[in-house]
């Protein structure tokens, strides 16, 4: 990747993206690590070149396939809910999508397994990733009402789509004193959650509104 879409010019330079940070600050995002993060990590090249002047606004966009890369403030939001009581080793990321989310774990985490449903959107996160030399997140084409049972239990887990409820393996691939982040609810009503499992069960916090694209079953392959 040329220096020049690495860094950005215009409306994709670092000045915009400080802007953008803070930006997230005045919201309400706390959490150093995950400020210093989005500011450094390039969000244009997540997206289409067309869209990439609207990059650092504050906004979802769309990544095709019925699918968006989350507004900042949401990710940052995420992001440091799961870290607010200590850096998680592994991190099981739910709806790779474009890789911008994971991109973002894999710079505050040792380890990120991420797992998408949809294999075009998967190879093009794998791209992204490669490009900014990003070696500590493994992927999988599957379903995220699955997770990734062989590689848990982890200490984190993210998702970036609602299911209704939240899925019951999910939970079981949670350690102890794991959390578990992620929007839950019908679609135009949803509420981010914080599950954390405990030796006596699970204790669930709702952290506020949120809209995100349902959490869908089974797989798109690839033509």
């Amino acid at each position: 990747m040329s220096a020049t879409r690495l860094n950005g010019i215009g409306m994709t330079s670092v000045r915009t993206r400080e802007r953008l940070v803070r930006r997230l600050g005045d919201q309400g995002i706390r959490n150093l690590f995950v400020l210093e993060r989005i500011r450094d990590l390039p969000r244009h090249i997540f997206v289409d070149e067309a869209l990439a002047s609207r990059a650092y606004e504050d906004t979802a966009l769309p990544i095709g396939f019925g699918q968006t890369i989350s507004q900042p403030y949401i990710v940052a939001r995420m992001t440091e809910a799961l870290l607010a009581r200590g850096v998680p080793q592994k991190v099981l990321e739910v709806g790779t999508g474009c890789g911008y989310q994971t991109a973002v774990l894999a710079g505050l985490v040792p380890q990120v397994f991420t797992i998408e449903r949809i294999e075009p959107l998967l190879l093009r996160a794998k791209q992204n990733l490669k490009e900014l030399c990003i070696n500590n997140v493994r992927f999988r084409h599957g379903d995220g009402y699955e997770g990734w049972n062989a590689q848990g239990p982890y200490e984190g887990i993210l998702a970036a789509a609602a299911p209704r409820e939240v899925p019951v393996a999910l939970l079981q691939q949670l350690a102890e004193g794991g959390r578990l982040v992620m929007p839950v609810g019908g679609e135009g009503r949803q509420d981010l959650v914080r599950i954390t499992r405990t030796a006596q069960g699970y204790e669930r916090e709702v952290l506020g509104p949120v809209s995100f694209v349902p959490l869908q079953s089974g797989t798109i392959t690839a033509e």
